[in-house]
This record gives structure tokens, sequence and C-alpha cells, in this order.
């Protein structure tokens, strides 16, 4: 991603040391790919709570003598964990979270434990440890939710947002970014509708369901641009095309039948990254969305001019003007296929995105 003119000057990341919460999902593997390659941190930590992915991982970015990357096996909902793998960190990505939609609709209090108290104890964690930057992963779905994933979403938003307030003076700051459903992430419907392809019919929940759409690549490098950008208490949002799961089918399986399983419980039929009720404090910049908090006590910052928002505005995927050609779709497939993860995740389709677009009732979300 190209920074505007007048952004803000590079971190020099050689002299950071970075922790990732889930940092063996989807998004995680990609953020070390990125971070290792580009931008050499002084230390990359990667906390995760399963040893088997970690294991995975290893045999690609070995740790040891020599390298920046630490393994950490621990949970989110273990303050004390995180505190001593905060030690001496001064960046830190939350990306940990229960993301399915069913998953967390059928247990809604591991959700709360993990998407709710696990921001909690991570927040402390890093106000403890005098972090300097926090940045914490969040989703449409927390935009008037419907579902619970949704809600847990939101009330970690508000934590890290309010955040602020507990540091103080001191040198932590916690901002968020929101985005859509991400094309690469393991579980989405693109794997799931290449497979589903080669038996000539495809099952979507409704075809006039519209989502908003971002690569991995996309998504992790929206994350460094905004932890650069950081002042704390925003959350940033990118200007994201949108298409309907149609034309997503039309696309990537063209031909095939559509059977339409129907809306399942929790899910929209379109989803928005900024609501009616925060247009009145967001402003517009060239590429993305800047949500300022709403408390007076944050008017001390000086956030980027921008363009202010008609009252009653909503960023909706249905009335999104920026809308995805067949040809963008299938780039955004080929960059998928490119990275070698169709065939993984369409055979284990598991649960690394919040993506709720089209999947059968019956299979991982």
């Amino acid at each position: 991603m190209k920074l505007p003119e007048g952004s803000p000057p590079r971190l020099d990341w050689s002299g950071k040391s970075v922790l990732i919460t889930g940092g063996t999902g989807s998004f995680g593997r990609r953020f070390v790919q990125i971070m290792l390659r580009d931008h050499a941190p002084r230390k990359l930590i990667i906390f995760s709570r399963d040893e088997m992915k970690q294991h995975e991982m290893r045999q690609v970015h070995p740790d040891g003598p020599g390298s920046p990357v630490r393994y950490f096996i621990g949970d989110v909902r273990d303050v004390d964990r995180l505190r001593r793998a905060m030690n001496e960190v001064d960046v830190v990505v939350h990306a940990a979270a229960l993301k399915q939609v069913p998953t967390c609709e059928y247990n809604p209090i591991e959700a709360v434990l993990t998407n709710v108290m696990g921001a909690k104890n991570l927040i402390e964690a890093a106000l403890d440890a005098r972090v300097e930057r926090v940045l914490a992963l969040s989703t449409d779905k927390a935009v008037s939710p419907v579902n619970l994933y949704g809600a847990t979403k939101l009330v970690a938003e508000k934590l890290f947002i309010h955040a602020n307030a507990y540091s103080g003076t001191g040198p932590t700051r916690f901002s968020c970014v929101r985005y859509g459903n991400v094309v690469g992430s393991r579980g989405s419907v693109i794997p799931l509708f290449l497979k589903q392809r080669q038996n000539g019919q495809v099952t979507v929940t409704h075809p006039a369901m519209t989502r908003f759409w971002i690569t991995l690549d996309q998504g992790v490098r929206f994350v460094l641009d905004s932890i650069e950008r950081m002042q704390g208490g925003e959350v940033f949002v990118p200007k994201l095309p949108s298409t309907g799961i149609a034309e997503v089918v039309a696309a990537v399986a063209p031909g095939c039948r559509i059977r339409d399983i129907g809306i399942r419980p929790g899910e929209k039929l379109h989803e928005a990254l900024i609501g009616e009720d925060e247009a009145p404090h967001t402003v517009e910049l060239t590429d993305r969305f800047l949500v300022k908090p709403p408390d007076p006590w944050y008017f001390d910052t000086h956030w980027p001019a921008g363009e202010s928002l008609p009252a009653g505005y909503r960023y909706g995927s249905d009335n999104n003007p920026q809308r995805l050609s067949a040809a963008e779709i299938l780039e955004m497939v080929e960059e998928f296929d490119d990275h070698g993860t169709r065939n993984t995740g369409a055979a284990r389709r598991s649960p690394d995105t919040d993506d709720s677009a089209s999947l059968q009732s019956s299979t991982h979300h």
C-alpha cells in the first residue's frame, strides 16, 4: 500500500520488538512473512495456543540463534502469560479471537472469554509492560451487530479505544483497524466455491448477499501502515471494494448451479464498515476512513484533516460505489492461489476467518 503525501515517517522496525497474538492464523502467518521480508524487526514474537501450528510455522520461520523469531505458547485468557510475553515489547498486534459466527452463537461464554476478556487481559498486560503501540483487529460485523461474534468485537473495540484513558500520560497507545472478509484466509467462501464447482453446484445462504473484500496482503499492509499512523483512540477503516455473492460465484464457478440454503441465525444480508451513528465523528481520507472517539477528552489529539461525512452516512457493502468486476474478483482469487493456500483452505476450512457470506450450516464458518 502506497502512503499518501504528508503521511508520517516510517517506523524504524529494525529496532522494534513486535508481538502478534493469534500469530499462527491466516493473518498472523502472512504478517510474519511480510515483517521478516520487508521490515526485519529486532524481535518478532508469535503468540498462540496451537502447538502443532507453531511447529509447522517453525519449519518455515525457524527460531533460535540468529533469528528474530520467537514462539510463545499461550492463551489471551491468561493475563500472566501475556505479561511474560510482552517483556520489552514495543508493538503488539492483537489478531487472536474466536471468529466464526455459528461457533460463537453456540458457545457464547467461550466467545466472551476469548474476545472480550482476552482483550481486557491484553490491555492490562500492555499497560503493565509499557508497550508503545497496540493495534487490535476488528471486523465489519462489529457495526450494528446482530450476532454474538460482532457484539464481542464491538465490546473489544470499545475496550481498546477507552484503554487510552488508563494509559494517560504513559507511553502506551491503543487503536483498532476494522475491515471486511479476507479472501485468502482459511475458511473463507473462495476455497469452498472452488471445491464445490467440481460438482457443478455451489451453495449460498442468499444470492443477493453482499460483502466487503480484502486480501491477506492488503490487510497486513493496512495494519502496518495504521501502526505507523496511530495516535491512540482511533479506528482505521480502509476503503474496500464490495460485491455480491452471486457475482463471486459467477466469476469463480461459472456455469454452476446455485443452491440457496437460507440465511443462518446471526447473518446479515449486507455488512457495514461505518455505521450511521459513527458518521458525526468520522472523517474521510484518501484511502480510508478515520473514526475518532466521541469523548471530548480526546480532542487534543492531532488527527489528519479530512472530509466530514454527511449526517446519516452509512458505508455499507450494498451502497458502496466501489464494486469488484469479474476480472478483479479473479485477480484476487489468483493472488490467493499464488500464495499456495487454496488447497489447504478447501480441505480443512479451518476457523481463521470471520467470513460469514455463504457457507453451509453443516460446515465450518
